[in-house]
Order: C-alpha cells, then sequence, then structure tokens
C-alpha cells in the first residue's frame, strides 16, 4: 500500500514551521525534506522521523520501527502529527543535528 498524496500535503502543512518543507515521491512513497536534509519518510501512511539524540530526548515515549523492510529504525509518530507545535520542534531538532547533504558529483 502507498501513501495517499492527501496524507503527505497535512504532514507537510504541519511541521511548516520547522524550516523550509518539501516532500519527494520516491518509489511509491515518500521523502520528507527539512532544509535539504532528508528528515523523515512517509511510508503507508505512516510518519518515520529519521533517529537523533535530540529527537529522543524530546519524545517522551519513543516508538521505534523500520519504514519498510529492511531500513534502518526510525521514531514512529502516531499521536503526535497533529500538534504542529510539537511536530515542528522535533522536525527542528532533527534536521540540526543531522549533516549536511553530500554535494552531487557532475557526470
Amino acid at each position: 500500500m502507498s501513501s495517499s498524496q492527501d496524507f503527505v500535503d497535512y504532514v507537510v502543512e504541519q511541521i511548516g514551521d520547522a524550516g523550509c518543507i518539501t516532500s519527494r515521491k520516491m518509489f511509491g512513497e515518500y521523502a520528507i525534506y527539512c532544509d535539504k536534509k532528508v528528515v523523515a519518510l512517509i511510508c503507508d501512511d505512516q510518519l518515520f522521523v529519521k533517529q537523533t539524540e535530540a529527537g529522543k530526548a524530546f519524545i517522551d515515549d519513543v516508538k521505534q520501527a523500520p519504514a519498510y523492510p529492511g531500513a534502518k529504525m526510525s521514531f514512529l509518530i502516531e499521536d503526535n502529527i497533529d500538534d504542529r507545535e510539537w511536530i515542528s520542534e522535533l522536525i527542528k531538532l532533527t534536521a540540526n543535528e543531522l549533516p549536511e547533504p553530500k554535494p552531487k558529483k557532475r557526470k
């Protein structure tokens, strides 16, 4: 099952206060970017945020799951997606801790 565009649009709107938020469809699912860094995935209409120490400290009850079979563990965000302030802060903390993306090599 792939994710709906409506769910992706809702998540992007909710986390809009975290920075420059974009989404990109990949393999039938979506990557969520904050300031050009991949901070989360949306798979099967579920939000999976990359694990960081700051994110772990921010989340009270951490639930971890892989976004897809064989993926690294991520923070599965279920109940707090509707709390715009909370989810934006989590995404901002996550983006701040992740390294800058590597520049693409020219062909």
